[in-house]
């Protein structure tokens, strides 16, 4: 059983990462980026002229270690699904740099017996040479196999605050996204090496007619429609992106992204693949300066 003081106070390691340009690009390619190599907006987050980082690969970069595998910390893991991402951009991401994450736990809120769990983690990134803090990425994970731990150890935490739903009304623009058949082998090369994204033996076993793509690439995905939407294609604008994964993205499939303008600085997003009358991004929240 999920272990309340053990969760909460685990000593997560600080991570010093270095990335060049070249990584920059190929996490990038990871997200479709750079489909159509004569579109000058797509270039310049592939292609060394005029370089700028897709500032969501601030929640790909110098993640620590999957601790929550360890026996000690009493969760089922293979029921751990990725339930919330949320970055909140102060910095615009440099196209080479060592940057250095610094992670906690914050929460770890008890849904009840058979309900599940929710563990949400903070990490803070900064630029090594200038210690200016770049990012804080937020990440939620829903543990559907640890319900009822506060049964037994009498603590848990109130649950983090729901993002809210997405405007009722039809959206104010669209954009869409063909994600290319080998995604999620080419996004793999940054770093999430989870055989569920490459291995059709291992997606199979996990219910899958397929290796996924990942929750992150699809994320990334959907910064990227949010800064050829919302921001005229200048990454430094986006300053925020939260969003609640509600269904799998194959690699292959077309997403179509939806915007709802709240205010000249705040939007709402909702991502679809129509060909499965599928929602699989709700809840979205768009910043932007």
């Amino acid at each position: 059983m999920l272990k309340y003081e053990v969760i909460k106070n685990w000593p997560i390691e600080d991570v010093t990462q270095t990335y060049t340009a070249r990584d920059v690009m190929l996490y990038a390619l990871g997200l479709g980026i750079g489909s159509d190599p004569l579109d000058a907006a797509q270039l310049r987050y592939v292609y060394e002229k005029d370089l700028q980082a897709m500032p969501t690969c601030a929640a790909a970069f110098a993640w620590p270690r999957s601790w929550m595998r360890d026996p000690r910390a009493g969760v089922d893991y293979l029921k751990l699904v990725h339930g919330e991402q949320d970055v909140r951009f102060f910095r615009p991401m440099p196209t080479t740099a060592t940057i250095v994450s610094k992670t906690r736990v914050s929460l770890v809120s008890d849904k009840g017996e058979g309900k599940g769990a929710i563990v949400e983690i903070m990490r803070d990134l900064f630029d090594e040479a200038s210690g200016e803090k770049l990012a804080e990425v937020r990440q939620v994970s829903f543990l559907r196999g640890d319900g009822g731990f506060s049964v037994e150890s009498g603590i848990g935490d109130a649950p983090p605050e729901a993002l809210p739903p997405v405007p009722e009304r039809a959206p104010d623009s669209e954009f869409e996204v063909a994600t290319v058949a080998q995604a999620a082998l080419i996004y793999r090369l940054s770093g999430d090496s989870n055989p569920l994204h490459a291995d059709p033996e291992v997606a199979a076993k996990a219910g899958f007619r397929q290796p996924i793509l990942h929750g992150l690439a699809t994320y990334g995905i959907a910064g990227y429609a949010a800064i050829r939407t919302c921001v005229g294609n200048d990454a430094a604008r986006l300053k925020r992106l939260a969003l609640r994964f509600t269904s799998p993205v194959y690699p292959g499939e077309t997403i179509r992204f939806q915007f709802w303008r709240e205010s000249d600085t705040r939007l709402h997003l909702c991502a679809r693949v129509d060909a499965r009358d599928a929602v699989v991004l709700n809840n979205g929240i768009v910043e932007i300066s």
